[in-house]
C-alpha cells in the first residue's frame, strides 16, 4: 500500500501491521455534511427519480413480480464485479432447473439473492445491525467458495485489497487490523440507526464508505456492502419496495467507483464519491422506472391475449409465476399449479401456442423461456432505450 498517500488523511490515520505494512484505519463517519450548490442539485435529482421509482413501487398490484426479477439482476451484476460469471440467465436457469455449465458461479450467484432476501426479512425484526450483518454473510458463503472463511463472523487476522495471489506489500488498500474491526463497526452501527440530520441518500453514500474502509470478513465484504445499500434505504424508508440497485451502475464505472472510495480516503474528498454515488442513484433509479413499466405492460399484454383465448386460470397462474423466472420446466409447473407434469405440460404448451414461451433446444428437462420478458429483464440500459 501506498502509505505516503494516506499518511496525511483527513478522514483517518495509519497503523502498523503485518510484515511491516501500513493499515488504513477511517475515522468515525461525520455526522454533519456541508454539501455544495452542485450536490444539492445532483441530491434533488436523484431524491426526486427515487420518488418516482417508489411511486411505480406502491401502485404495483403485485410488487413481488418486479422485485424478484430485479433482485435478481441485481445479484448477478454484484457478483460480476468480484469475477463471478453466471449471466442472469444462467441465473434463472439453474433456479429453473439446476442445468447451468458451471454450477459454481450460478450457486454464488443464487447465494446473493437469498442473502439479500434474508435480510429484507430480518429488518422487520431487527435493526441495521452487525448481527443482521453476520446472518446475511453467513448466508452469502453458504456452501460456495469463500465458505472456508469463517461466514458469519468478523475477521480475526488481517486482509488487503488487490488482485488474488497479490502480496499484502503490493496491495492499494490495507483495510484495518482485525482487532480494530468490533469497534469500528460499533460506531458503524450507531451512525446508520441515528436520526441524523443528513438526507438518507447522502448518509448512505457515506455508510457505503465506512463498510467497504472497514472490510469487516475475510471475504464477500463488496457484495456484502451493495446489498447494505438497499437495505439501508428500506430501513430510512426511502423505498417502499426493494427496486432501486446500484450495482449495474458500479459495474458499468468499476475504476471509478474503486478510484472515488480510495480518493476518500487518501484526501477526504467526500464530494467527489457523493457525485459518483448520487448520479448513480439517480441513473438506476430512472432505469428502474423504465424497466419496471416496461414489464408491467408486457404482463398487461400477456394477460389480454390469455382472455381473448379464454384460457384456464392455471395458465394466468403459470404467467405470473414466469413474471419472477422466465424459464419454465413442466416439473417446476407441476408443483406451482398442484398438477400432474402431463397436465403442466399441456398448459406450458398452450402458452408456446400463443407466442408467450418457447421451447429451450438442448435443455434438458424440457425447457421453455418467455424471451421477450427476460430480454426486458435483462438488456442492460434500459432508461436509455
Amino acid at each position: 500500500m501506498k502509505a505516503i498517500e494516506l499518511k496525511d488523511s483527513p478522514c483517518g490515520g495509519l497503523v502498523p501491521t503485518e510484515q511491516g505494512q501500513w493499515a488504513f484505519v477511517p475515522d468515525p463517519l461525520p455526522r454533519h455534511v456541508d454539501l455544495s450548490s452542485s450536490l444539492i442539485y445532483l441530491l434533488d435529482e436523484a431524491s426526486r427519480a427515487v420518488a418516482t421509482l417508489a411511486g411505480v413501487g406502491e401502485t404495483l398490484p403485485n410488487p413481488h413480480l418486479l422485485i424478484r426479477p430485479f433482485l435478481r439482476r441485481e445479484a448477478v451484476l454484484s457478483s460480476k464485479i468480484e469475477g463471478t460469471q453466471a449471466s442472469i440467465s444462467e441465473l434463472f436457469m439453474f433456479e429453473a432447473s439446476g442445468a447451468q455449465r458451471d454450477p459454481r458461479d450460478a450457486r454464488e450467484v443464487a447465494n446473493y439473492v437469498h442473502a439479500l432476501e434474508l435480510g429484507l426479512e430480518l429488518l422487520n425484526e431487527l435493526p441495521l445491525c452487525i448481527r443482521l450483518i453476520n446472518r446475511v454473510h453467513q448466508r452469502l458463503l453458504l456452501g460456495v467458495r469463500g465458505e472456508q472463511a469463517v461466514p458469519g463472523e468478523l475477521r480475526t487476522g488481517q486482509v488487503w485489497i488487490a488482485p488474488l495471489g497479490t502480496p499484502i506489500h503490493e496491495a492499494r488498500f490495507i483495510p484495518p487490523p482485525a482487532n480494530l474491526v468490533p469497534d469500528l463497526l460499533a460506531d458503524w452501527e450507531r451512525y446508520v440507526n441515528e436520526d441524523l440530520r443528513i438526507p438518507p441518500l447522502v448518509q448512505c453514500a457515506l455508510m457505503h464508505y465506512q463498510f467497504e474502509a472497514i472490510h469487516p470478513y475475510f471475504d464477500g465484504n463488496g457484495r456484502i456492502g451493495r446489498l447494505l445499500i438497499i437495505l439501508f434505504l428500506c430501513t430510512k424508508q426511502v423505498l417502499p419496495t426493494p427496486l432501486l440497485y446500484l450495482s449495474a451502475y458500479f459495474e458499468r464505472n468499476r475504476d471509478a467507483y474503486y478510484d472515488r472510495l480510495y480518493d476518500v480516503s487518501s484526501t477526504g474528498n467526500w464530494q467527489a464519491w457523493l457525485e459518483f454515488f448520487l448520479e448513480g442513484v439517480a441513473q438506476q433509479a430512472r432505469d428502474a422506472v423504465v424497466r419496471s413499466r416496461r414489464v408491467r405492460q408486457l404482463q398487461q399484454r400477456y394477460r389480454d391475449l390469455l382472455q381473448e383465448r379464454h384460457e384456464s386460470g392455471n395458465a394466468f397462474s403459470l404467467l405470473d409465476e414466469l413474471f419472477a423466472n422466465p424459464f419454465m420446466t413442466a416439473p417446476r409447473a407441476s408443483a406451482v399449479l398442484g398438477l400432474t407434469p402431463a397436465g403442466a405440460r399441456r398448459v406450458l404448451e398452450r402458452l408456446a401456442q400463443t407466442g408467450i414461451v418457447e421451447y429451450v433446444s438442448g435443455a434438458w428437462p424440457r425447457l421453455y423461456v418467455a424471451r421477450e420478458l427476460l430480454q426486458a429483464i435483462e438488456n442492460p440500459e434500459a432508461a436509455q432505450s
